[in-house]
């Protein structure tokens, strides 16, 4: 493909991708977002996304990954040359990458009957995020509804702690949890420090809905009021409790080995 050059971090195109990079409110107004680096984009293309845009720096182009990326974009995708102070603008990595790519946001798709569902309430940290949604997509939960309060899950560093999982998974943002709940028709568990039901002690090889809240303060009152169970962790240990990327892990899979054959 052609790649027209792009040398100043002054360009006009440029200041507006480092907007999109940097800013929230401007992902949502232009419907995009930014994706650093050779392993994002081979998710997003292996998921078969749309690509609008690829910025790839001068030294890179020898690169045997990036070539054979550029061959795989379609024809509509605008292409730039960079140098390496412009991909330093665009991205928030110490080393800038290899290329970035500007795509659509996915839209989540509309949850089937039999998925279950991954409910987090203020799940501040962009690196928990990430990696609860890596968890999702591991487990083969494809349903996330984030709460307003959530960090941002389509900001560089969620992106890059969720190591493509985010294309993998429906992301519903800006949920009300609670209504989210009061639809959902299986049992909705939340881990509690003083619940008296074992998490293993309950089925879960139907759908369920699973409730995570915030690394301090925990699921706030109203989502709380509407988990119908309670569940605590089995922690023989001398750990007061787990951290919620750990906590999503154990129960996630926990459903995955009660689905196993046999």
């Amino acid at each position: 493909m052609y790649l027209n050059p792009i040398l100043s971090t002054q360009n006009e195109h440029i200041k507006a991708l480092a907007r999109l990079a940097a800013k929230p409110a401007e992902r949502r107004a232009r419907g995009q977002l930014l994706l650093e680096g050779i392993h994002l984009l081979d998710a997003a293309l292996n998921h078969c996304l749309a690509v609008d845009e690829v910025l790839v720096q001068s030294r890179a182009l020898a690169h045997p990954e990036v070539s054979a990326l550029l061959a795989r974009l379609p024809a509509s995708c605008r292409g730039h040359e960079v140098s390496e102070a412009v991909m330093a603008k665009l991205s928030s990595l110490n080393t800038p990458p290899e290329l970035v790519a500007v795509i659509p946001t996915p839209a989540a798709a509309a949850p089937d009957a039999d998925d279950s569902l991954l409910l987090l309430d203020a799940v501040q940290d962009p690196g928990n995020l990430g990696a609860i949604l890596r968890t999702a997509a591991a487990a083969g939960v494809r349903q996330v509804w984030l709460s307003p309060q959530c960090a941002d899950p389509w900001s560089a560093k969620v992106l890059r702690a969720g190591m493509g999982a985010h294309f993998a998974v429906a992301l519903h943002t800006d949920a009300e949890l609670t209504r989210v709940l009061a639809e959902f028709n299986g049992p909705a568990i939340v881990t509690s420090l003083d619940a008296t039901q074992s998490l293993y002690a309950l089925d879960l090889r139907q759908p369920c809905a699973f409730v995570f809240g915030n690394e301090g303060a925990g699921v706030s009152a109203p989502v709380l009021a509407r988990a119908s169970h309670p569940v605590r962790i089995p922690m023989p240990g001398v750990a007061e409790s787990l951290n919620v990327a750990a906590a999503v892990a154990v129960c996630l899979f926990e459903q995955v080995r009660q689905r196993l054959p046999g």
